[in-house]
């Protein structure tokens, strides 16, 4: 008598080590969502939840996520792709997007200094069979870094870049070997062509004594040497508008301004610190304060071009990504906010403001991302605290999750989240496992990291001469989905996968079943130990 039973592994096996996840991927270890206001159909936007979490150890004293690097989940936190070994080195500012008409992925991927929160790399840019396409870089002999990669119009391409330059800083309190300083420029590129067809410099524009930060050694960098250059301005994020001007977020400048798309000049700042900042705008309606805010995304500009809204996270605190360095904060939360700009009154308005869930304390010193979705709930992302939160457009949290769980989400941060409608269709095959047990059943398992297409599964037994027996049809459960056979030994399996209009997919290989070899459960957390301290204590 065969007995079936369905299973998603991955919300079946509660262990905070990762490792256990997937019988078909044991080379896998994602991290795991730790969801605290589960979401729920009716109430969150659509579409899959996209991130790239990493370890806020410093690197001498891990750990944090098994695997870091970018995924897609969905908001019942079943995993739908894993990005480890797509994406090389560190990874962040993972987002589906269209270029030329295609559905893409991309992510920056380099290196990563967390003690000054930048990185050096480049744009990898994969198609939507997770091929990679295109490496995409800076241009006029410029190093990319990590904070901006932002797609416009499916033609050009926004990037940051931190340039450091020797200069004299004698006028702004820095000793006569005090001589470098990061001139924060941003560039937009053609995407077929690669050519820069604009670029803007910060020390063309803005004053180093515009900066919330001194040139000291604990906070933005002491200048003297180009390692260290004094990151007065700190471009995080670059968006333009339908009139072909930018907005940009300067995170110690603690502003966000609005550029000038043919001469670069400055149209106007919105400064977040009364009495600290410069500000074009005076604040209308209820108090509109922030600081060390990221990614600042223009929603919306009136028919006479007169008012202008955009949203932003709002960090209120400033801090280096590896717990080291001095803090600075003007809130007791970060939040995001939403905010319009009028330019005929110089009045600025707060439409809204997205506080963390009651009974979460989350203030972020470094990274943060806020995304207005298609439904107009708002997904926050708080940067440093390695959590995310959706709201519906009136600040009610209806989904809320930390980037791991347990020993493995201590000190977690993800730079950006988003979510994103997405259809893969993965180049790598179908994963199948098959295992025997001691009672002779046959206990099969399959995964497609990266599709989303699968509706059901087709499990057939394969005999000596290669004939197919149909052993059941299977629905999907998650990213891995489990079928058993009571009182059946099969040695050779094979399945395909149909989408829901049943139409086939693709097949497996031929699988050969194997002798079951069970989780053997330990509890002690003292048993859970990062890869250098067991080999200290071997030694």
């Amino acid at each position: 008598m065969k007995f079936l039973t369905l299973l998603s592994v991955a919300s079946s096996i509660a262990t905070s080590y990762a490792d256990w996840q997937y019988r078909t991927r044991p080379d896998l270890s994602p991290i795991e969502l730790n969801i605290t206001i589960p979401a729920t159909d009716d109430k969150v936007s659509p579409g899959f939840l996209f991130a790239a979490p990493f370890s806020g150890y410093d690197q001498d004293n891990t750990h944090g996520p098994r695997q870091p690097g970018a995924y897609i989940f969905t908001d019942k936190g079943e995993l739908v792709w894993s990005g480890f070994s797509y994406f090389a080195n560190w990874q962040a500012n993972f987002q589906a997007s269209r270029i030329n008409g295609e559905n893409v992925l991309f992510a920056f991927e380099g290196t990563h200094n967390p003690g000054y929160g930048h990185g050096h790399g480049h744009i990898t840019i994969l198609n939507n069979r997770y091929e990679t396409i295109k490496e995409l870089r800076a241009g006029n002999h410029r190093i990319s870094d990590k904070h901006e990669f932002h797609v416009k119009d499916e033609k050009t391409g926004l990037i940051q870049i931190y340039h450091p330059v020797p200069k004299d800083l004698s006028a702004y309190g820095a000793s006569a070997d005090q001589q470098w300083i990061v001139d924060a420029k941003f560039q937009e590129l053609d995407l077929r062509t690669r050519k820069v067809l604009f670029e803007w410099s910060s020390l063309d524009h803005v004053s180093p004594h515009d900066s919330v930060l001194p040139i000291n050694p604990w906070q933005a960098g002491s200048g003297y040497n180009s390692s260290d250059a004094w990151d007065y301005f700190h471009i995080n994020s670059v968006d333009k508008d339908e009139n072909g001007d930018y907005l940009i977020s300067a995170r110690n400048a603690a502003a966000i301004y609005k550029i000038n798309g043919t001469d670069g000049s400055i149209i106007w700042k919105l400064g977040g610190l009364p009495g600290k900042t410069s500000s074009n705008f005076k604040v209308k309606g209820k108090p509109l304060t922030f600081s060390f805010q990221h990614h600042a995304r223009f929603l919306s500009t009136s028919d006479d071009g007169s008012k202008q809204v955009f949203s932003f996270y709002d960090n209120s605190a400033h801090g280096t990504e590896d717990h080291r360095g001095h803090e600075v904060h003007y809130s007791d939360q970060s939040s995001g906010k939403i905010v319009e700009v009028n330019t005929e009154t110089n009045e600025a308005t707060l439409l809204a403001q997205y506080d963390p869930p009651r009974g979460h304390n989350l203030l972020s010193k470094s990274q943060g991302s806020t995304q207005v979705l298609s439904n107009g709930n708002v997904l926050v992302n708080w940067g440093s605290e390695g959590a995310v939160t959706e709201y519906t457009a009136d600040g009610t949290p209806v989904f809320h999750a930390y980037f791991g769980t347990g020993e493995l989400g201590k000190h977690v941060e993800n730079y950006r989240a988003f979510k994103f409608d997405w259809h893969g269709y993965p180049a790598e095959a179908i994963a199948l496992h098959s295992d025997i047990s001691p009672e002779g059943d046959t206990i099969a398992y399959v995964s497609w990291n990266g599709d989303t297409e699968t509706s059901y599964w087709k499990f057939y037994s394969v005999d000596k001469v290669s004939e197919r027996q149909l052993l059941g049809k299977v629905p999907r459960q998650g990213f891995e989905t489990k079928f058993e056979i009571e009182g059946e030994t099969h040695s050779k399996l094979v399945v395909e996968a149909y989408n829901d209009q049943h139409r086939f997919l693709a097949s497996s290989d031929v699988v050969v079943s194997e002798e079951q070899v069970e989780e053997k459960r330990v509890d002690n957390k003292a048993k859970f130990q990062h890869y250098f301290a067991w080999l200290a204590n071997r030694a």
